[in-house]
Order: structure tokens, then C-alpha cells, then sequence
């Protein structure tokens, strides 16, 4: 099991999810309003699509090493 990262619940991954990504303010604001509403996912403003939470992630317990957007873990460079 990989260590948790510093700051993982507020701080992405920046090659996994920038502050240049549109939609990223509002991204992030749906992140923390999961987070501390204790849901397991939010919607991107922008795809739509589900995207999982740091605090769900770092829940389960493991990293699935699928490049989630909110991987709290510690990842090789590639990821």
C-alpha cells in the first residue's frame, strides 16, 4: 500500500487534474461540497461524467492505479 499524500483531500494531482483545466474552480468547489457532505462523488461541470472523491479514494484504502483525478496516494511520475 502506497502512503497518502500530503494535502491529497484539497491538492489533486496536477497532471491529473490543473488549475488550466476548464471547469477546474468549479470542479473543485463540487469536491469539497462532497467531501463534506461524505459522498463517494461528485459530477464534472464540464464531461458530466462521476468523478470519486480523495476522501472515498483514500476510504478504500488502495490505489486501483487508474489515474483517478483525486488519487490521494503517492504515484509513480507516469501517473
Amino acid at each position: 500500500m502506497r502512503d497518502l499524500r500530503p494535502g491529497y483531500v484539497d491538492a489533486p494531482l496536477p497532471r491529473r487534474y490543473s488549475v488550466d483545466h476548464p471547469g477546474y474552480s468549479e470542479g473543485m468547489r463540487r469536491h469539497r461540497a462532497a467531501v463534506d457532505r461524505n459522498e463517494p462523488s461528485y459530477r464534472d461541470p464540464v464531461s458530466g461524467l462521476t468523478v470519486f472523491t480523495a476522501r472515498f479514494l483514500s476510504e478504500r484504502g488502495y490505489c486501483c492505479e487508474s489515474g483517478c483525478r483525486h488519487c490521494p496516494y503517492e504515484v509513480p511520475l507516469h501517473g
